[in-house]
C-alpha cells in the first residue's frame, strides 16, 4: 500500500521561492502517474482543487497548468520516493493546500492537470499549506 505525506509549505513574500516535497512509502514503483495539487483553503472538501503539475513516473514526462508554467518544476529523486513542487516567482493566488497525489493505473499523466480525475487517483497525501503574502 502506497502512502504519501507532503512538506515544505509555509509563508513567503510574493516573488518567493518554496520547495515542496511529497515523501511515498510502500509500493510506489507501481506509480504510473504523480501529481501535486493545491485548494484554496477558503473552500470546503475538494471544492475547487486543481491539478497544477504532473509527472510520468517512468520517462520523467512533465506537464504543467498555464497558471504555472515556467514558475513551478516538477521533478523526482532518482529513486522516485520523493517527489518535488520547486515554486518560484510565488503569487499571492498561488496560495492554498497543496496535494501530492498517485495515480497507480497506466493513464495519460497530463490528464491529471486542471479538475483532478479522483478515480484514476488512488492515493493522496494530507496536504501542506502554502501562504504567499503580497
Amino acid at each position: 500500500q502506497v502512502q504519501l505525506v507532503e512538506s515544505g509549505g509555509g509563508s513567503v513574500q510574493a516573488g518567493g521561492s518554496l520547495r515542496l516535497s511529497c515523501a511515498a512509502s510502500g509500493d510506489i514503483a507501481s506509480a504510473h502517474c504523480m501529481g501535486w495539487f493545491r485548494q484554496p483553503i477558503t473552500t470546503k472538501g475538494r471544492e475547487g482543487r486543481e491539478g497544477v503539475a504532473a509527472i510520468t513516473t517512468g520517462d520523467g514526462d512533465t506537464h504543467y497548468a498555464d497558471s504555472v508554467k515556467g514558475r513551478f518544476t516538477i521533478s523526482q529523486d532518482s529513486a522516485k520516493n520523493t517527489t518535488f513542487l520547486q515554486m518560484s516567482s510565488l503569487k499571492p493566488e498561488d496560495s492554498g493546500m497543496y496535494y501530492c497525489a498517485a495515480s497507480l493505473r497506466k493513464v495519460r499523466c497530463q490528464d491529471l492537470i486542471g479538475d483532478p480525475p479522483y478515480k484514476y487517483l488512488e492515493v493522496w497525501g494530507q496536504g501542506t499549506l502554502v501562504t504567499v503574502s503580497s
